[in-house]
């Protein structure tokens, strides 16, 4: 078994593909265990957002991870394996602590995708599919972000895709102030972006969810309203920017509605953006006349404009992580050995017993303590050195040399 990563990101997918292996977090948990019963998978986490999804895994067969990735989404691996990396043990760990320290992101220095691998490793342990080896990954993971963010400058003048979402509508609309606002979706990237444009005092605020309870609460910290999805039709000729991101499997606005509220508004332009993955808006809106469709890819440009100043700060954060990779790395090889030296232990522990039974019988019998002991602690000695002296007696010629030097070492012997 060895550690690997198998995924897919912005770097290396665009989003038409990326969203066909999204998982969602209702069904998460169930995937790990499908994982994890079905393959050659010992441990296995899987971090999924709007960027990148990853498989954290213990296994010995890597290839079989990347069949069930696409059989799981019912996704033909040729679609995805020109997309997909695949990470052996040394560029897994480096790679999960970039992930952390958001040096791999779409937005460098972001901190969202702590909390998100952080909430990956929690779903993994309520599944159960979290063994030694990865539960010591993410929190030397952990460890090595809070070090990297420490140290750094890294997260210094970061652009949310929250505030680029607010530049790109700033350039539609001479002022956010005059225009309305809808937020489709209540979960912590729509709360990341209400409160960014809420800093505008739009004129006014609408949340759509699909529990009006979990609207509500969001919709009262902002001072606006809230709806259900299925309200939404009725509502959207109202509304000049929307900004959606929800766990939905297929498309929320569709093409044809656009087009009927796109009439209704007498083609006053509407601004959208997507950030959800899979999309919650048809990719068709964004031929639409009026309709200014933007997703999570298309903020990249915004989100580069200040990239510059952390450069520096990476290259810090960089030389932190590389040393760390190899201080893990070491504590990989040390795991190897535990089961020689639990082996070892065992047998001494056997040997310590058998020679305190017989110890005790004698004492039990009336024979001088002194004695007993004596002879116990010179029985015990015999048997621990017998291996060794056996094998140097049978050794000959270089393999002798070789372990006369190892049992110098071992006992720490000098000879003059």
């Amino acid at each position: 078994m060895q550690l690997f990563t198998l995924g897919i990101n912005h770097q290396t997918a665009p989003l038409a593909v990326r969203e066909q292996v999204a998982f969602h977090a209702e069904t998460l948990e169930q995937a790990l265990l499908d994982l994890v019963g079905h393959r050659q998978v010992k441990e296995a986490a899987i971090l999924s957002t709007c960027n990148r999804t990853e498989i954290y895994c213990n296994t010995a067969d890597p290839q079989q991870t990347v069949e069930w990735l696409a059989d799981y989404h019912h996704v033909k691996k040729q679609v995805i394996e020109p997309h997909l990396y695949t990470l052996p043990q040394g560029e897994a760990i480096k790679h999960a602590f970039r992930v952390a320290s958001g040096l791999d992101s779409m937005v460098l220095g972001e901190t969202q995708i702590l909390g998100q691998m952080k909430q990956a490793v929690t779903t993994a342990k309520r599944a159960g599919t979290l063994g030694t080896l990865l539960h010591k990954l993410f929190q030397r993971t952990f460890s090595v972000a809070k070090e990297v963010r420490t140290q750094t400058e890294i997260g210094a003048n970061s652009v949310s895709m929250a505030a680029a979402s607010v530049r790109l509508a700033e350039r539609i609309f001479p002022s956010i102030g005059e225009q309305n606002v809808l937020f489709i979706g209540a979960g912590e990237m729509i709360e990341l972006c209400a409160s960014h444009f809420a800093t505008r005092h739009p004129k006014h605020i609408t949340v759509a969810n699909r529990t009006l309870e979990r609207a509500h609460i969001l919709a009262a910290r902002l001072g606006g309203s809230a709806i259900t999805l299925n309200e939404l039709p009725e509502h959207l000729a109202s509304q000049d920017i929307i900004v959606t991101s929800t766990a939905s499997p297929l498309p929320i606005l569709g093409k044809g509605l656009v087009e009927r509220v796109i009439k209704q508004r007498k083609h006053r332009p509407m601004f959208m953006v997507d950030l959800a993955v899979p999309r919650d808006i048809e990719a068709e809106v964004g031929e639409l006349d009026d309709v200014f469709l933007y997703t999570v890819d298309d903020l990249a440009q915004v989100i580069e404009a200040g990239i510059g100043n952390r450069q520096l700060a990476a290259e810090e954060a960089e030389a932190i992580i590389q040393i760390q990779v190899e201080d893990f790395l070491h504590w990989i090889e040390t795991r190897s050995v535990v089961p020689t030296i639990r082996g070892l232990r065992d047998h001494c522990e056997r040997m310590r017993r058998h020679e305190l039974e017989r110890a005790q019988r004698l004492l039990a019998h009336g024979e001088d303590p002194r004695e007993v002991l004596e002879q116990m602690s010179r029985a015990l000695a015999n048997k621990l050195l017998h291996g060794p002296s056996h094998a140097l007696n049978h050794a000959s010629g270089e393999d002798r040399v070789q372990l006369e030097a190892l049992l110098h070492r071992l006992y720490n012997i000098h000879t003059e």
